[in-house]
């Protein structure tokens, strides 16, 4: 039996492999996640999310062992919103996507024998924020980790008027995508809910 390894620390990747009864363990090394130069949105979370499972590979040195690694990334206005900094990045980084939509590209990518990568795309609409509801959110400690300063699954879902697309992909993993990959690589999903 193959052996999977998710490339992350993020409590919800491990829930969202966990619900579709994909067993795993985890393993996580820093990589650098800045952003290349005239690099895409696209191109940008499929190349974070390879190196994140190709340093894991490395550092087993098991090419029978497969690795999952995967990123999300918040687009508006062309512009990539990662983790913020701090307060005031986050602050800046909520007004942008207040009473509008936005883009989240999620990436899934797995690292054997070969290497596939598949990208999810969704709009999200945001409800006008107030700046008190900002810094209400972030006093919650929530944003501090997430791309775009929110999170869909949390407290951050009363900001979403509205999503086309995939769900899970916003929280980070897509499970369509990553059943699919799965799939492919002789994984089975659905086969034991952990």
């Amino acid at each position: 039996m193959t052996t999977l390894v998710l490339a992350s620390a993020s409590p919800r990747r491990s829930e969202l492999l966990n619900q579709i009864g994909v067993r795993f363990r985890q393993r996580v090394i820093e990589i650098d996640e800045t952003a290349r130069e005239r690099e895409s949105a696209e191109d940008y979370v499929r190349r974070v999310a390879l190196e994140k499972a190709r340093a894991v590979q490395r550092e087993l040195g098991d090419h029978e062992v497969l690795v999952l690694g995967a990123d999300t990334a918040v687009v508006v206005d062309d512009w990539l919103l990662g983790k913020p900094a701090d307060f005031a990045h986050a602050r800046e980084m909520l007004r942008r996507l207040s009473g509008r939509v936005h883009r989240v590209l999620s990436a899934v990518a797995l690292v054997g024998e070969h290497e596939a990568v598949r990208v999810s795309e969704s709009a999200v609409w945001f409800r006008a924020l107030s700046d008190a509801e900002i810094d209400a959110y972030w006093d919650t400690g929530e944003p501090q980790d997430k791309a775009g300063a929110y999170a869909i699954q949390g407290l951050g879902a009363v900001f979403v008027e509205r999503l086309e697309g995939s769900y899970s992909g916003v929280m980070g993993l897509p499970l369509y995508e990553t059943a699919q990959l799965l799939k492919e690589f002789g994984i089975k999903v659905l086969a034991q809910r952990a």
